[in-house]
C-alpha cells in the first residue's frame, strides 16, 4: 500500500554473496500482553524476505517491543528493539509541523505562494509558481513533478548505478531543478501526486522564513522540547548512530544481489526523507502531535484536512504531511510511512494518541506494512 516515498541519497554498498535476501531464523519469542498478532505479522514479513523487523507499541501508557529476524546478514545478529533507522518520508510530518508552527506565529501563511518565498526557482513546462501555494506543497496538490521519478535521476540513484554515486552531495535547489525539468503533472490544486520535490521546497521555505537550517528548526522546535534522544537530521553525514542494524537493498533488481546500504550521504533526501530516529521517539512525536502539544487547534485542523484524491491505497487520505487510514476493523489511525533504500518505516496513532505503533524493516519492502497495523489495532 505504501508508495516508495523517499530518495536513497548515497550509500556504502557491499554485495552479499547469496544474491538474494536470505530468510533468517526468527529472533524473538512470542509477544506478550495481547500483542501476539503483531508479533506474528512481524514474523510473517521476515518469512516473506525482510531481513529483520523492529517495532514498539504504546497503548494507554504501556509499552510493548517486538523484533524478528536479523540486523546483520553476515553475523546473524538479531534485530534490536532500540535500533536507530532511517525513517524516509516520515520526515515530511516533521517538516510540515514546523511550517505550520511558523504559520501560527504569523511568519507565513499557507496561502503564500512559492514564488513569494523562493522567487525564480520553480519554472518550466506548465509551471506557474505564482499559483502554487505552501498548502499545495504540503498536501501534494502542487502538480510539481517529483525528482525521484525523473528518468535520469532514477537511473543513476535507484539502480546498481547508485554504487558509483554513493558519496554525492545535493543542494536542495538542484533537487528542485531535477524535478521541474519534467512537465508539470497538473495545474496547482487540480489533482494529487506524491512528490518529494514539494518537501524539498517546503524545507527551503522554512530556511528562508527563519534564517536557519530546517534541521536546526526541527531540533529546536520538536526534538529538544519532546526529549527525542534518537532523532536527528543528518545533513551530509553518512553514519548511523548506535545501536543500529545494517540496511539492505536490491537496488531495483529483485533477482539481483543484495547490498549493504547502511551508510550514505542523505542530502538527496533534503526535506523529504532525510531523518534518522527510533521507534520510541517516533511514537512520542506522533502522540504529542495529535494531542495538540506541538500545534494550536487551527493548525492541527489544517493538518488533518485531507486533499481530494490524496490516497496511497484503500481507505487512506493525505492531509498536510499527515496521512489517515481506516483499518479493516473500522479503527482510524493517523501517521506516515517512509521508504528509503534498505529501510521501510511506518508510524501510526489513534486520533487521541492513546495507542501508537512505530515499526521498521531493514530492507526493501513491496508488501503492505499496514498488515502489521491491522494486527496491532485490530488483533488480526
Amino acid at each position: 500500500m505504501l508508495k516508495r516515498t523517499a530518495l536513497l541519497g548515497a550509500a556504502t554498498v557491499l554485495a552479499i554473496t547469496t544474491g538474494a535476501l536470505a530468510t533468517p531464523a526468527l529472533a524473538s519469542g512470542p509477544a506478550r500482553d495481547g500483542h501476539r498478532a503483531t508479533q506474528r505479522a512481524l514474523d510473517a514479513a521476515v518469512r516473506e524476505g525482510v531481513p529483520g523487523a523492529t517495532a514498539q507499541v504504546r497503548d494507554n501508557g504501556r509499552t510493548w517491543k517486538g523484533t524478528s529476524g536479523v540486523g546483520n546478514l553476515a553475523t546473524h545478529k538479531p534485530r534490536g528493539a532500540h535500533d536507530h533507522y532511517r525513517v524516509g518520508s516520515v520526515t515530511k510530518t516533521f517538516v510540515s509541523t514546523v511550517l505550520l508552527q511558523l504559520e501560527a506565529e504569523g511568519e507565513l501563511d499557507l496561502d503564500d505562494t512559492v514564488e513569494h518565498w523562493l522567487p525564480g526557482l520553480v519554472t518550466g513546462d506548465g509551471y506557474d509558481a505564482d499559483r502554487i501555494t505552501l498548502r499545495h506543497l504540503l498536501n501534494h496538490t502542487s502538480g510539481i513533478a517529483g525528482y525521484l521519478e525523473d528518468a535520469r535521476f532514477n537511473e543513476a540513484y535507484m539502480t546498481k548505478n547508485f554504487l558509483d554515486h554513493r558519496n554525492d552531495t545535493f543542494a536542495p535547489e538542484e533537487l528542485v531543478r531535477i524535478g521541474v525539468r519534467n512537465k508539470a503533472r497538473f495545474d496547482p490544486g487540480g489533482g494529487w501526486d506524491y512528490s518529494n520535490t514539494n518537501y524539498a521546497l517546503a524545507a527551503m521555505v522554512i530556511e528562508k522564513a527563519t534564517g536557519h537550517a530546517y534541521g536546526d528548526e526541527i531540533e529546536h522546535r520538536i526534538i529538544e522540547p519532546l526529549g527525542l534522544r534518537a532523532t536527528k537530521v543528518p545533513g551530509t553525514d553518512p553514519r548511523m548512530p548506535r545501536p543500529a542494524s545494517r540496511a539492505y537493498s536490491k537496488l531495483g533488481d529483485s533477482a539481483g544481489p543484495t547490498y549493504d546500504v547502511t551508510e550514505f550521504n542523505p542530502s538527496g533526501s533534503f526535506g523529504s526523507g532525510e531523518m534518522i530516529s527510533d521507534s520510541a521517539d517516533l511514537n512520542r512525536f506522533y502522540t504529542a502531535l495529535v494531542r495538540g502539544e506541538l500545534l494550536p487547534p487551527e493548525q492541527m485542523k489544517e493538518m488533518r484536512t485531507t486533499a481530494p484524491g490524496g490516497t496511497q491505497g484503500p481507505d487512506s487520505a493525505y492531509g498536510l504531511g499527515l496521512q489517515r487510514w481506516k483499518l479493516e476493523c473500522g479503527t482510524v489511525v493517523w501517521g506516515h510511512g517512509g521508504g528509503i533504500h534498505g529501510s521501510s518505516s511506518l508510524v501510526l496513532t489513534t486520533p487521541d494518541g492513546s495507542h501508537s505503533l512505530a515499526l521498521n524493516f531493514n530492507g526493501d519492502w513491496t508488501g503492505d506494512m499496514t498488515k502489521v497495523a491491522e494486527a496491532e489495532f485490530c488483533g488480526k
